[in-house]
């Protein structure tokens, strides 16, 4: 009997519900036996793997991994726990010389290296899709555009920290990785076609060699409705809360938006509550908190309050940047007309080539450019440039003569 996803429907029909992985829900991986089986498995198996992470964002604290999906042909589909595993090193080791295959890659990359898991090389779904030119790049819209599936995407934002997992969910899970080899295999194709592997493949070898990334500065300066907050008193008062609700969210293992919300910690930087009676008053402190809490709180603003004022927190976070392209006609008027031209050639081009801005080239490295141009305005030095910023070959080929051109504008007489 043939198989239905042997024979894709073409996107341009109605797609076809996907409701059951193929060979059935497989059983969670949950013990060392278990998971030397799946080791040998997919160590005997043939081709690029697929692999899918489920986190508990919003629910948990971090972005640990509570279950990873994997399939691969010969092998089938495993959903591990790593919670009950969270050693999966020999997994990655027999996998060491396969192509990986994630959907937004760098999500889940960060997550599998904590459990022992680095791919050497990968293909990401979901950058291949937006260089291809695709609209819409999330799973689900990718695998009915190209494939003519349509997947349930109703438990993305479930708690996968759950235990047991219920099984809707598992199948949810197990179809996330159930087409994504052939979601590869499809966009392979269409960018050969439009004559832009090359370049998803050197964007995906540098994912699998970038280095995890640095721990953020001032974290507290994401705190949402921030920038409602300007005074540096009233900025130490937003560190304090947010410093003391991250220390309760990772003892308790929580989200930290679960402790406390982000609403809460602006309007109390802006009310600046001199008790815990008229911190219980502002909204997001509520009945529901108790007397503990509220002192928690309390004690958080009144040391933010105490501070001396060379301890207070500046205004704006320490940046090594350009300043805001805003200031720059004031600051640089030459700076900005360097970046109008350069940002009108690079929409242009990126227009041409039906691919994001954004991905023909960095934001930030157009800033960084047009703000301190090298001295030497050639093809070569700027080619350099670009190098040194972290842009790949193909980006440097395809912008060096269109940057070159730009570094040159002169603002518009009046």
């Amino acid at each position: 009997m043939t198989d239905a996803r042997e024979t894709a429907t073409p996107a341009t029909s109605a797609p076809v519900p996907l409701l059951d992985p193929r060979e059935g829900i497989p059983p969670v991986t949950a013990s060392p036996e278990a998971l030397a089986d799946v080791v040998a498995a997919f160590a005997a198996g043939s081709g690029p793997v697929a692999v899918d992470a489920e986190r508990a964002s919003g629910y948990r604290y971090g972005q640990r991994a509570y279950l990873v999906q994997l399939r691969r042909a010969g092998a089938g589909t495993a959903l591990i726990d790593p919670v009950e595993c969270p050693d999966l090193s020999a997994l990655g080791e027999v996998l060491a010389d396969t192509e990986w295959v994630l959907h937004a890659a760098t999500q889940d990359l960060p997550c599998l290296a904590e459990l022992g898991m680095r791919p050497a090389v990968l293909f990401d779904t979901e950058l291949a899709g937006r260089l291809a030119g695709f609209a819409r790049v999330g799973l689900g819209a990718m695998v009915e555009n190209v494939l003519g599936y349509a997947l349930e995407k109703g438990h993305s934002a479930v708690d996968w920290s759950t235990r047991p997992l219920p099984e809707p969910w598992l199948r949810y899970a197990a179809l996330d990785v159930e087409l994504l080899v052939d979601l590869r295999d499809a966009l392979e194709e269409e960018l050969g076609t439009q004559g832009k592997l090359e370049w998803a493949l050197e964007e995906f070898a540098a994912i699998a060699a970038a280095p995890p990334p640095p721990p953020r500065v001032d974290p507290w300066r994401r705190t949402s409705g921030m920038h409602k907050v300007r005074r540096r008193r009233q900025i130490g008062v937003v560190r304090e809360l947010w410093q003391a609700r991250d220390r309760t969210a990772r003892d308790r293992d929580v989200s930290p938006g679960r402790v406390l919300s982000d609403a809460a910690i602006v309007t109390a930087a802006l009310e600046n509550p001199p008790n815990v009676h008229a911190l219980a008053a502002l909204p997001g402190f509520g009945h529901r908190m108790g007397r503990r809490q509220l002192e928690q709180w309390q004690a958080a603003i009144d040391r933010a309050r105490a501070l001396p004022e060379r301890e207070l927190p500046q205004p704006t976070a320490a940046y090594t940047g350009p300043p805001p392209p805003r200031a720059w006609p004031d600051k640089d008027p030459d700076a900005a007309a360097r970046l109008s031209a350069a940002r009108a050639a690079v929409t242009a081009l990126a227009e041409e080539l039906n691919l994001p801005q954004e991905n023909l080239v960095s934001p930030d490295t157009v800033r960084r450019l047009c703000w301190s141009p090298p001295s030497e305005l050639t093809p070569e030095v700027v080619a350099s440039t670009l190098s040194s910023l972290g842009a790949r070959p193909w980006q440097i080929t395809l912008i060096t003569p269109l940057l070159t051109q730009s570094l040159t504008a002169r603002p518009a007489e009046h």
